[in-house]
Parts: structure tokens; C-alpha cells; sequence
């Protein structure tokens, strides 16, 4: 199994927002969510050519997986591709955690395989690689991926696969204007030398850089990720309202410029989608063509700003 047979679309669709239940202060995104709306999603995001789906067992502990499923019945299994993953510090105590947790996804998202497997978070990279093989062998899962991992461990893993003939085919990590640690701590190198895809997640950090939010108008209270990027939306202004002038000189949003940024870095971006009008977004984003001097003007700008926006399950990853 080589990255060659890794055939996927340009840009994946995340579902972490799926997850929440839509009470206030009960989830990361504060929002509610119609099986209506997310259908029109699905349809539209069908009908430009955006297949991959990416969720988690993690998000929203099992709801993403079961509301994806929902907006995708009626499609063609062999239309859409399904990315979902293991995430260790969840795992039971069974003889075969990752199993245990691979199954659970599949009755929920209504398929006998994934696509993409990953392994969310490294804990113990030497435990929990091994594992994958099996599931591997049966076709249960097509291929695999490690999220939230550095260099080395992705080292080890790829390692752990090979001697039984496999390999890691995709790196998941955190990757925005506000956050280029896996370029400096050379993975975004690693990957390309290696032929390991790099998708890109947080590109747009949660909404703080679609330019719609700002000092006067910041996230919505209650949510969690208005109480990681509140207190720092002053800062970012002069980027997104540079951002903002970008895009209007080719008819796109702020939000557009942010992904076309991560598809010139060379990474598959991973993007929530929770309205239709996102997936015409990311039509936009997928045909704009940045200008170098305009990237490091971006990434100059992002600099200047000097925030920190890793998550608390990210600390010491890079």
C-alpha cells in the first residue's frame, strides 16, 4: 500500500462542530445543528466534487459519527470517502481497544469500512500502531494516519507498520497563519521527502480568522472557542482586515484567503462545513492562486500578532 493509491480531493471536510449538542456552554462551538441543513451540506459539498469526510469517536463522543451518517444516507457508499479516528485516551479495557473503537464508528456511520483511519493522539506510539496491522489485513481500514504527532513519532510508527508491509500515509496536525510549528519543526518537510500526505487542521482557527470576528464582534459567549480566542481578537485584526482586502480583489471571503494560503503551503486543509454556502467557500478557495508576495506578507502579519493558539491536547506536539 503506497500514498499513490491515497487518492483524495484537495480539500477534506471536518465535522468536529457536528459534535456539539447545541446547548450553551455544552460544547466547544455553541451551536445548533439541523439534519435538514447538514443533508444540504452533504448534497452540496456532493455535487462539487468534496468527498472526504473527516470526524472522530471523540467528537461530540460518538454524535458527529452518527449526524454524519445521517447526512450522508442515500449516497453511494463509493461516492464519499470517511475518515475517523482512534483516540487512546478514551480507549476500554478490552483485549483490543482499537478494534473495540474502530467497530463502534462503523455501526454508527452505517459502513463496514473507513477510509482513512488515524491515530488521534500518539500516548503510546509503540502500543497502539501494532493494532492498526490487523485491521489493515481485513480491509476494515484502507489506509492510516497519525494526528497530533512530531517527527519522531511518526518515525516510529510508519516503522511499526512497515514490518508488516504497511506504512503511515497522512499526518493530521494543527496548521494555520497563527500556527506554522509543523513547517519550523521541519514535519511539513518530512512528509514531502516522504511522499505522507499533510492535512491540515484549525486552518481557519475555529472562526477567529474568517474575518467575522473581531473586538466589536467576538465569538459567541458560552463557547469554548470563544474563551481561547476572545482576548487575543484585537491582535489578529490587522491580518484578517489584510486578509479581507485580499479577498476582495478576487470576490472571495477572508476565510477564503486562509485556505488558499494552506493549499499553496502544500497541505490537504481540513474545514468545517455546517452551512451549504461553506462548501461554494471552499469552491472559491480551491481556485485561488496566492501570490508569493503575498503569502509572506500573510505570514508576516500572523507573526506580528504573537499568539498562541494550541490546544490544551496539543502542548509539547509540534
Amino acid at each position: 500500500m503506497t500514498s499513490d493509491a491515497l487518492k483524495m480531493p484537495p480539500v477534506a471536510l471536518g465535522t468536529w462542530a457536528w459534535g456539539d449538542d447545541g446547548r450553551p456552554g455544552d460544547g466547544h462551538f455553541g451551536s445548533r445543528w439541523s439534519a435538514s441543513g447538514l443533508r444540504e451540506v452533504a448534497e452540496r459539498a456532493r455535487s462539487n466534487g468534496f468527498t472526504l469526510w473527516d470526524t472522530a469517536a471523540v467528537y461530540g463522543m460518538g454524535r458527529s459519527e452518527t449526524a454524519l451518517a445521517q447526512a450522508l444516507a442515500g449516497q453511494d457508499r463509493g461516492a464519499y470517502l470517511l475518515s475517523t479516528k482512534f483516540t487512546p485516551q478514551i480507549a476500554g479495557d478490552g483485549d483490543d481497544p482499537v478494534a473495540d473503537m474502530l467497530e463502534q464508528s462503523l455501526a454508527r456511520m452505517g459502513t463496514d469500512h473507513v477510509d482513512l483511519l488515524w491515530v488521534h493522539n500518539p500516548a503510546d506510539v509503540a502500543r497502539w500502531t501494532p493494532p492498526l496491522i490487523p485491521l489493515l489485513r481485513s480491509g476494515r481500514v484502507r489506509h492510516v494516519g497519525v494526528s497530533n504527532h512530531t517527527v519522531e513519532q511518526l518515525v516510529l510508527a510508519d516503522r511499526l507498520l512497515g514490518e508488516a508491509g504497511f506504512r503511515v500515509e497522512a499526518v493530521q496536525n494543527h496548521f494555520s497563519l497563527l500556527h506554522r510549528d509543523p513547517e519550523r519543526a521541519g514535519l511539513l518537510d518530512h512528509c514531502r521527502e516522504h511522499d505522507v500526505r499533510f492535512f491540515a487542521y484549525m486552518v481557519l482557527e475555529q472562526g477567529a480568522l474568517t474575518g467575522r470576528y473581531g473586538p466589536a464582534r467576538p465569538l459567541p459567549e458560552g463557547s469554548g472557542r470563544a474563551a481561547a480566542y476572545n482576548g487575543v481578537l484585537h491582535r489578529l485584526q490587522p491580518l484578517t482586515e489584510r486578509m479581507g482586502a485580499i479577498g476582495e480583489d478576487r470576490g472571495a471571503s477572508a476565510a477564503e484567503v486562509a485556505i488558499a494560503w494552506a493549499l499553496a503551503k502544500g497541505t490537504t486543509p481540513i474545514v468545517g462545513v455546517t452551512k451549504a454556502a461553506h462548501v461554494d467557500g471552499l469552491v472559491r478557495a480551491r481556485e485561488m492562486r496566492l501570490t508569493a508576495p503575498e503569502i509572506t506578507e500573510l505570514e508576516t502579519l500572523a507573526d506580528a500578532a504573537d499568539v498562541d493558539t494550541r490546544g490544551w491536547w496539543e502542548r509539547g506536539t509540534r
